[in-house]
């Protein structure tokens, strides 16, 4: 911030430190300055608890950013836009303007709440064998590292429209800090020298990817230096000036599509990289609705999720429905997560057969959530684990309004890579987001010249299926496991939280919901705890800690078994608290820790 240097160093008065702080970001915010005198930013901070508004995120830069709007004036969902694009320069290989997400917003002044669907679309011309080959889908990595897995992308779009209709601010002012960080550059971390080094093997093919992510000799950036984007500082300064237009026209667009359609691979690539069929028109063309949300009610609570095309919202509600039939409060944990476990692997049947974008399948929502249907699930589980543990879906249709039964098939769940913040502000706004590229990394392809990932949203189809609800078709958003979540209590927010995580971030939010509305933990305890999933496969996947744990142990004796993966989820989450304070929580440990922040702490 030119002419503000705030002082963070302990044991200088933080009532000056909070007063210099605000007057600083006003001035780089509302005059939209780009340079910086650079200073030390704050350790990461997993717990915060103040006044003012909270932020919590996966980054210090990014949480900062939030907080900076905050103080200047803008609202949760302003803030949530600046925390955003600053992750998306410092959290490239899990989100960004080549990608899309979904934005769950509480408005207090309309007492209501609202989401925003910027999920990635298909090209017109894709077909339900666009990865198909010699009459075969195409493996996983094919699919993936190609321009043919590159849906268009909706974090732009969906940025302008939260802004425009919830916020305070333009792009122009919340655009400004991740500016800044693009140009000025961020510290290299472990976990992103370590999400490098696995895509190091297809960067290598690209040009621009690997003049951007990779040293001369083709290895990571060193962790402990200094990283700088300046392409995409441009591009956010164009979308600045330009709003969508510098993004869906003109430069931006016409490389995107370019970068699609050839991929700008070596000659010495050792990768086939296969094009792709988006347009210049398929980018104009996009828009981002806004849904209305799901809720269902738990525990006296009102909670609210994304509907269709995510699965989020409907399979996170139909478990809740299905746990509201036990008292897991009277429970011991280890029976408590049988239950919860159960709910899932249920749960994640009816998703896998009947989620898909409705705009091109009926999709039974309001039968997936009926509490009636919650009740024939429920009455299938037992005090063991289900055997067979893959169990098949349920029939909505008849608390649908009666129409007959679409197709009900199995469907693959993959992990990926995502990011998820959560923001308050001091008027009771809430905004909890997530968005994505996919995969860690995307398709591998950076844009040439403005530095960004395209995204591999496309491979969240059902590709492998051609008739499939979730199958590839034009124009169409493929199925998504984003689970943006808000909780209401009388009316008023409560809760607000959501992962990163593939398919586990079902999971992983309704653990944490489990943890802290029936078993008693803090939402920092609930957000730490060691974490199992159950998607509705033969073995549940869980954390090292959680399968070394008593709880553990009792529900083999119920028949679970384990299958062991590093981590589960990166969750950040916000709690209104009784006394008027809010409490910004992230990640203590998992992916490198996270950062929460409040306006005023105290």
């Amino acid at each position: 911030m030119v002419g503000c240097v705030t002082p963070w160093n302990e044991g200088v008065d933080m009532s000056v430190t909070r007063r210099l702080t605000s007057v600083c970001s006003v001035v780089a915010v509302l005059a939209g300055l780009t340079t910086s005198v650079a200073h030390a930013q704050p350790a990461k901070v997993p717990v915060a608890t103040g006044t003012g508004g909270a932020v919590a995120t996966v980054d210090t830069n990014a949480t900062e950013a939030g907080l900076e709007v905050l103080r200047a004036g803008g609202n949760a969902v302003d803030a949530a836009v600046a925390a955003a694009a600053v992750l998306g320069v410092t959290e490239p290989f899990s989100c960004g303007i080549g990608g899309g997400g979904f934005m769950v917003i509480y408005r207090a002044d309309q007492g209501k709440v609202t989401t925003i669907d910027h999920r990635e679309i298909s090209p017109a011309a894709m077909r339900p064998d666009s990865f198909w080959e010699d009459d075969a889908p195409l493996p996983f990595a094919e699919a993936r590292y190609s321009g043919m897995s590159a849906g268009v992308p909706g974090t732009v779009a969906g940025w302008a429209s939260a802004l425009r209709k919830h916020g305070t601010m333009g792009l122009d002012k919340v655009l400004q800090p991740a500016i800044r960080v693009a140009h000025d550059g961020f510290t290299v971390d472990q976990t992103f020298a370590d999400q490098t080094q696995g895509n190091v093997d297809f960067f290598d093919d690209v040009p621009s990817s690997a003049e951007l992510f990779l040293d001369p000799d083709g290895t990571p950036k060193d962790v402990g230096t200094t990283f700088r984007n300046p392409d995409l500082a441009r591009t956010y300064e164009r979308i600045a000036h330009l709003g969508t237009k510098g993004f869906y026209r003109g430069a931006v667009a016409s490389a995107m599509v370019e970068a699609v359609q050839n991929p700008p691979v070596s000659e010495d690539a050792n990768h086939a990289w296969r094009p792709g069929v988006m347009t210049t028109k398929d980018v104009r063309a996009y828009t981002s609705p806004e849904r209305e949300p799901t809720r269902v009610s738990y525990r006296g609570l009102d909670v609210y999720g994304m509907a269709p095309p995510s699965s989020g919202g409907s399979t996170t509600g139909e478990a809740l429905n299905i746990l509201g039939g036990y008292d897991l409060s009277e429970m011991d944990r280890a029976e408590a997560l049988h239950y919860y476990l159960e709910s899932a692997r249920y749960s994640f049947a009816d998703r896998n057969a009947y989620l898909a974008d409705p705009e091109h399948f009926d999709v039974p929502l309001r039968g997936l959530l009926s509490p009636e249907f919650a009740a024939e699930r429920r009455a299938l589980i037992g005090e063991t684990a289900s055997n067979p543990p893959v169990v098949e879906p349920g029939d909505p249709y008849p608390h649908d309004g009666g129409a007959g039964a679409g197709e009900a098939s199995a469907t693959v769940t993959r992990a990926g890579t995502t990011t998820h913040l959560t923001v308050g502000d001091d008027d009771g706004n809430v905004v909890s987001y997530t968005f994505t590229i996919e995969s860690t990394g995307g398709n591998g392809i950076v844009v040439p010249g403005f530095g960004f990932l395209l995204n591999n949203e496309l491979t969240d189809f059902n590709y492998s299926s051609l008739t499939h609800p979730n199958r590839v078709d034009g124009d169409k958003r493929p199925r998504s496991s984003m689970n943006p979540t808000i909780v209401l209590r009388n009316g008023e927010p409560y809760l607000a939280v959501g992962s990163p995580g593939g398919a586990t971030i079902i999971t992983t939010v309704l653990q944490i919901l489990v943890d802290r509305l029936d078993l008693g933990a803090t939402l920092p305890q609930a957000v730490a705890a060691p974490r199992a999933t159950q998607l509705n496969t033969p073995s549940t996947i869980a954390e090292p800690e959680f399968i070394d744990s008593p709880e553990a142990a009792a529900m083999r004796e119920r028949g679970h078994t384990f299958t062991s993966t590093s981590e589960i989820g990166a969750a950040t989450g916000i709690e209104f608290l009784d006394d008027g304070r809010l409490m910004a929580v992230a990640e203590p440990t998992r992916r490198g820790g996270g950062s929460a922040g409040v306006v005023t702490p105290g």
